[in-house]
């Protein structure tokens, strides 16, 4: 019986939907709640625009919402883990389970099934609806919820560092030699830091290298004068891959048009450490619901009337949160090259498997 993990079909099916009707009560009263927290702050940018009303409003919600859901649903479902546990443990529930010969891998079974199911639908979710959601929202507040230009590669306020100079654009529009920057500005700087001439433009294309200027005016700091200057190529160290590589908005791309963008900029010899974290933790960030059961049973365990098992709860929820912790904190890390992208995504994920295995059975079995 201790390797027949599922030995009750209907306690199975008890334990499967109390913990999932939970999830979602959780998972809708922590989305509601912050939505409306993220509402109050933004509502008075969104309506500053002029045209905007009632409509902009409901707008941002429908894609603030999936963010949020997708978000916070790991959490809920750490938080279903102990409200289920702690209320089977209250009622002496698990003890009846233990009592009928039931070891607490297999109280947790349905739980874990539960948490893999919620896992295939969160990767499903954030492939389909989350990733459309930010870039729509980004897009969005690129332009300060102002009308969302017709081309989806536009970006706002982009800058680059060339050397010690600084090359900033309103927009960048098109991509790869089709790329224009619209109201330029160049910096150009000494070296102590300090601004010698600044360059105006219009607009601004690749000239390989380079960038070329149209209807542009010098400001000189020293004399203090500007001069209209007819054609001008700066900024030759920004190059296409520093364009594309700040196109790149990985939370925006699915698993297939990031592995895109990654093999683009790798064949451009640029340092793609940062996405392919990006890219394995695409996979092992929605897994982390189905390790939330695991790291929270510690709160179904133990006699209900010792008094630990506010002790128990609190102790699986810190379990739980440094899980987030490590696992940000590792991706972070990744990221600027601390790590391995492979070992940023996913040691986090093993660590606190072997973590809550180690509780389980030296508490439990």
């Amino acid at each position: 019986m201790l390797l027949d993990f599922f030995p009750s079909r209907r306690l199975t099916i008890y334990l499967a939907k109390m913990f999932a009707l939970r999830i979602i009560a959780v998972l809708a009263m922590l989305v509601l709640v912050l939505l409306m927290l993220d509402l109050l702050g933004k509502t008075g940018d969104i309506l500053a625009v002029e045209g905007n009303g009632d409509a902009e409003i409901w707008k941002y919600a429908s894609l603030r919402l999936p963010q949020l859901a997708s978000r916070f649903l790991p959490y809920s479902v750490l938080l279903a883990t102990i409200i289920t546990l702690a209320g089977l443990n209250q009622n002496s529930e698990v003890i009846a389970m233990k009592a009928a010969g039931l070891s607490a891998h297999q109280i947790l079974a349905p739980l874990l099934l539960s948490g893999l199911v919620v896992s295939v639908i969160s990767f499903g979710f954030n492939e389909r609806v989350v990733t459309r959601a930010n870039a729509t929202l980004s897009a969005w507040e690129g332009v300060d919820f102002a009308q969302v230009p017709d081309d989806p590669a536009t970006r706002s306020n982009v800058y680059f560092n060339d050397g010690r100079d600084v090359l900033m654009a309103a927009s960048a529009s098109g991509t790869a030699e089709d790329t224009v920057f619209t109201g330029v500005t160049f910096y150009e700087r000494d070296d102590n830091g300090m601004i010698v001439r600044q360059i105006n433009a219009d607009s601004a294309r690749f000239a390989d290298p380079g960038w070329e200027l149209q209807n542009a005016s010098a400001f000189s700091v020293a004399r203090a004068q500007t001069q209209e200057i007819d054609e001008l190529t700066i900024a030759q160290g920004v190059t296409l891959g520093q364009v594309e590589l700040g196109r790149v908005n990985p939370d925006a791309e699915t698993l297939p048009q990031l592995s895109r963008s990654i093999a683009a900029l790798q064949s451009s010899g640029r340092r793609t450490d940062e996405l392919e974290a990006k890219w394995w933790h695409k996979i092992s960030g929605p897994l982390s619901a189905m390790l939330m059961p695991l790291l929270g049973a510690v709160a179904g365990f133990g006699l209900a009337r010792s008094g630990n098992l506010f002790v128990r709860a609190i102790f699986g929820m810190a379990l739980g949160f440094a899980y987030f912790v490590v696992d940000n904190a590792a991706l972070a890390m990744g990221s600027f090259g601390g790590y391995p992208p492979l070992l940023a995504a996913w040691a986090p994920f093993f660590l606190f498997l072997l973590v809550g295995e180690t509780v389980l059975i030296r508490t439990e079995e």
